[in-house]
């Protein structure tokens, strides 16, 4: 039996139960694992996804500092280059010209070339396209053909007679920038000829109707007479600039 005095003490037969702070510190338990010795649950996964996440902030810091335009300096390591290795342009000729354009007209054509076969479905063999093509013809007078009667001035040099040939269409220049395919429509089996061999120039056909169709579009519209219009002003300008009062413009048949 325990005295009085001592009620409150542990007896030598019941020491006391050993408390957290009395507990010795053990050094042998690894970082991150537990007391018991397992360690816990997805720690180098966890770790691993950090240093991505921290080297995924620093990628798009740096990116962030680019286009803010805070360093401007600083070269993005992923950025795009381009990198031209043409050749330099090379001269093969130089053409001196006597033309006077006296006119230019804009055109616009809509072609619409259907190429199909008799009793064949159009799901099966077909090919359309509508082309909307732009382009401009120019009028002009060709001064390099002017022999030596082509100007005849009057005894009294008052007056003066310039005869000049007729005025001639260039070349009709499509400008591919403004021209585009609107629609285009093949067949099963034109999609798998072009799959096996394909023809890059396709379009080229639907280019020279766009042409044909403007070149005929600037004969019927005037414009080689608003360049005999042109050309008469001009050359009335000049000539009066010189001192003669009457000018007087012709044009032959080419």
């Amino acid at each position: 039996m325990a005295r009085d005095g001592d009620i409150n003490e542990p007896t030598r037969e019941f020491p006391g139960y050993p408390t957290a702070d009395s507990l010795p510190a053990r050094s042998d338990v690894p970082p991150g694992s537990t007391p018991g010795g397992r360690g816990a649950p997805g720690g180098p996964v966890k770790r691993l996804l950090l240093v991505l996440g921290a080297v995924a902030l620093v990628l798009v810091a740096l990116l962030g500092v680019q286009t803010t335009g805070i360093f401007p300096d600083f070269r993005n390591p992923f950025g795009k280059e381009q990198t031209d290795r043409s050749q330099p342009p090379l001269l093969k000729s130089i053409q001196d010209l006597s033309r006077y354009v006296a006119a230019e007209g804009n055109f616009q054509v809509v072609v619409d070339l259907q190429k199909d076969r008799n009793n064949v479905p159009e799901w099966l063999l077909n090919q359309r396209t509508l082309f909307v093509g732009a382009g401009s013809v120019e009028a002009y007078v060709d001064f390099s053909t002017l022999s030596e009667g082509a100007l005849v001035v009057s005894p009294d040099g008052k007056s003066v007679e310039v005869r000049l040939p007729a005025p001639q269409l260039g070349e009709t220049n499509l400008d591919l920038e403004s021209s585009y395919v609107f629609a285009e429509e093949r067949g099963l089996l034109n999609r798998v000829g072009e799959l096996v061999d394909g023809d890059p120039n396709r379009q080229r056909q639907v280019y020279r109707l766009a042409e044909e169709r403007i070149t005929a579009a600037a004969r019927d519209s005037g414009l080689p007479q608003r360049a005999e219009e042109n050309t008469r002003k001009m050359l009335e300008g000049l000539l009066r600039s010189l001192g003669y009062e009457r000018v007087t413009v012709t044009y032959t048949a080419p």
